[in-house]
């Protein structure tokens, strides 16, 4: 990864939108809903007062309007700073 973030940002992958509902009704690319899970590849330093509590490899939970996309080598991610987390699952 050529990406390092800077300070306390993480940058995560998003997870992939259901395809389908439980019922086994396919979701059309217009109706799907933005995922909001996804998994951290990059992590930054880190604040002074706030050390980075995340590492790389973890699962976590981030708002619906959390980060800011980014696109590199063709591949979708979310960078954002770790008070965007929610959680670790």
């Amino acid at each position: 990864m050529s990406i390092k973030p800077l300070s306390d940002r993480v940058l995560v992958e998003p997870a992939e939108a259901d395809e389908k509902t439980a019922s086994g009704l396919y979701i059309p690319d217009t109706a799907k809903e933005k995922p909001q899970r996804g998994k951290v590849i990059a992590v930054g330093s880190g604040k002074k007062d706030e050390p980075m509590e995340l590492k790389v490899g973890d699962v976590v939970l981030y708002g619906k309007y959390a980060g800011t996309e980014i696109n590199v080598d063709g591949k979708d991610y979310m960078m954002m700073r770790q008070s965007d987390v929610l959680a670790v699952i």
